[in-house]
């Protein structure tokens, strides 16, 4: 998962970038009572990228709506962010549930993390900052905190776990990852997402990722989100309509 030329590497590994995923529930189908037709709803949607997308602060980028709708009882849609200052998510988050969208939602969870060099492989970097990875047809994102006696462990002991981690995590080259601190920013430690373009190399990744000591030191790991890119703002219309 996610190698790249080591000059490159490098080189992004030492930016700092924000990400946020925002998961919504919907209170009622927009074209249900005459309200919006889907082409006014795909409309409103092409109005707010744009200004999720600039403004003083840099814009966020949007990485993706995606169809969470099926796998938890409270969830429907998820926004991915990803922006170089923080005020631009929050801003950029703003303009989406102010829109005539947005007030049809419910937010129902959201976590923000940001990337930092990683501890041991210095050159390790979230797939979303590297535009030389496409977002792939699947998604799952989840929160993540250490045991308590992890960040104790002798650093040796903790590289070795980590590498036999990240070995396992080899076995799947056609899997995005995307791992970002968030402490202090929230409940939790981490945030991570892997995307796929098929759903069960997800499953399988996840389960094999099991077989590893590193998998002793977990304290919480819910929940998890899993969805479906859509493609286009048609796409996100349709399930909202």
């Amino acid at each position: 998962m996610n190698d790249a030329p080591d000059t490159t590497a490098e080189q992004i590994a030492q930016t700092t970038r924000y990400t946020s995923y925002t998961v919504f529930r919907r209170l009622s189908g927009l074209t249900e009572d005459g309200e919006l037709t889907t082409e006014q709803i795909t409309e409103a949607l092409g109005e707010v990228t744009p200004l999720i997308e600039s403004g003083a602060d840099g814009g966020a980028e949007v990485l993706g709506f995606y169809d969470v709708s099926g796998f938890r009882a409270e969830a429907d849609l998820m926004l991915w962010l990803a922006a170089e200052e923080p005020a631009a998510l929050q801003r950029g988050l703003r303009e989406f549930e102010r829109s005539v969208v947005g007030t049809w939602l419910h937010r129902e969870w959201a976590g923000v993390g940001v990337h930092r060099m990683a501890e041991f492989a210095k050159g390790h970097f979230p797939s979303f900052m590297d535009p030389a990875f496409t977002r792939k047809q699947w998604i799952t994102v989840y929160p993540f905190v250490r045991s308590y006696e992890w960040y104790l462990l002798p650093d040796e002991e903790r590289n070795r776990m980590l590498r036999e981690h990240g070995m396992l995590g080899r076995d799947y080259p056609q899997v995005n990852a995307n791992t970002v601190a968030a402490f202090a920013l929230g409940d939790y430690e981490w945030l991570l997402s892997f995307e796929a373009d098929d759903l069960h190399d997800l499953v399988d990744m996840m389960r094999h990722l099991r077989y590893s000591d590193a998998r002793l030191h977990v304290r919480d790991e819910l929940p998890f989100h899993a969805g479906r890119r859509l493609e286009t703002l048609e796409d996100v219309a349709a399930l909202l309509a």
